[in-house]
């Protein structure tokens, strides 16, 4: 008798839980990045020239994702518009050219571990000043404007101008040459196809972030708390967390992902100018726009299509490689005016 009253007292519960939906993940917009490249396979022509061509988008769309995954965490995460996020662009590619001209001995080595070490070196440096001057600038700019757009856009595009003018004053006005390490010049070889070494370790890099925000927002009890607190902030609050100190967090977090990839693009262009954060800004909102604004995965899928569609545009229709990132965008937009993974849709 009791066992017939266990069984219907879990019946209701195991209704309601048939009785909701599993979403389940979309896989058009993956389908569509797959294609991008088949498509231009045959007009290429040169299957050694089309791999050259596909490395180097993807290894430059994870390059511009590791930059736009700071600005998606603090759209996604804080509901924040800054467009300040070049200052800390900037910085980290400045942090390099200070960081490897002082290691030269470790730079000027065919040793690639020497290499290695010494762009983790420029990189680490770059992520901790980017994030504490992240810090300085939530705290003095972003905060009096949470909840409030166009006051974050124009308060952040002032401190971009700011920061812009003081990274003149410390580094100078002119381009500042950033070459890279004697390990990492010069291409490897897969059959007849030529693939830059920088571009692997860009490859590589930007598969390591994706890894670490994934288990970052969805395995870890940090993450759990972040994503609760953007739902409800009040019942987060009244459990004993401060929420303003994750959101802190998240916005330092952001600043450093941007400061990593100042580094990793700062070596991409092997120069650096004042201006850098700023070029690159334009490049980051496309792909947020494109991916669905604050989602993880789209902001990676968005990049990735950015740099394979450059890549290609610019050896096939080289006029039009300007062009291409913002008819990508329009096109995009008119398929799925909200982005390919619309926050909600996470």
């Amino acid at each position: 008798m009791s066992t017939q009253a266990e069984t219907l007292s879990t019946l209701p519960a195991a209704a309601d839980a048939a009785a909701i939906p599993k979403a389940r993940f979309d896989m058009r917009p993956l389908w569509l990045l797959a294609a991008l490249p088949l498509l231009a396979l045959p007009l290429i022509g040169s299957g050694s020239t089309w791999l050259t061509l596909t490395i180097a988008g993807l290894a430059m769309g994870l390059i511009i994702f590791i930059i736009a995954s700071g600005l998606t965490l603090v759209f996604g995460l804080m509901d924040v518009l800054n467009f300040g996020h070049g200052v800390f662009i900037a910085l980290g590619a400045f942090m390099a050219t200070t960081v490897l001209g002082a290691m030269s001995s470790f730079t000027e080595t065919p040793h690639l571990g020497a290499n290695l070490f010494a762009v983790a070196v420029a990189c680490s440096a770059g992520m901790a000043v980017a994030g504490a001057v992240g810090l300085l600038f939530e705290r003095v700019l972003v905060r009096p404007a949470y909840g409030l757009h166009l006051k974050q856009i124009l308060i952040t595009m002032g401190g971009m101008i700011i920061g812009e003018e003081l990274l003149k004053v410390v580094w100078g006005a002119q381009m500042i040459p950033l070459p890279l390490p004697e390990g990492l010049r010069g291409s490897l070889l897969l059959g007849e196809a030529a693939v830059e070494k920088f571009r692997i370790v860009a490859v590589l890099t930007g598969l390591a972030v994706l890894l670490a925000l994934l288990w970052l927002l969805n395995r870890t009890k940090l993450g759990l708390l972040i994503r609760a607190g953007v739902q409800d902030r009040e019942m987060v609050e009244s459990l004993g967390y401060r929420v303003r100190r994750l959101f802190v967090a998240v916005f330092v977090g952001g600043s450093a992902l941007a400061g990593l990839g100042g580094v990793m693009w700062g070596l991409y262009q092997q120069g650096v100018t004042p201006q850098i954060g700023a070029q690159v800004n334009v490049l980051i909102f496309i792909v947020i726009i494109i991916g669905g604004l604050g989602s993880t995965v789209g902001c990676l899928v968005g990049a990735l299509l950015v740099g394979l569609l450059a890549n290609y545009t610019g050896f096939l229709a080289p006029k039009l490689a300007l062009f291409s990132n913002i008819g990508l965008m329009v096109a995009v937009l008119m398929w799925r005016p909200q982005g390919l993974y619309p926050l909600g849709q996470r």
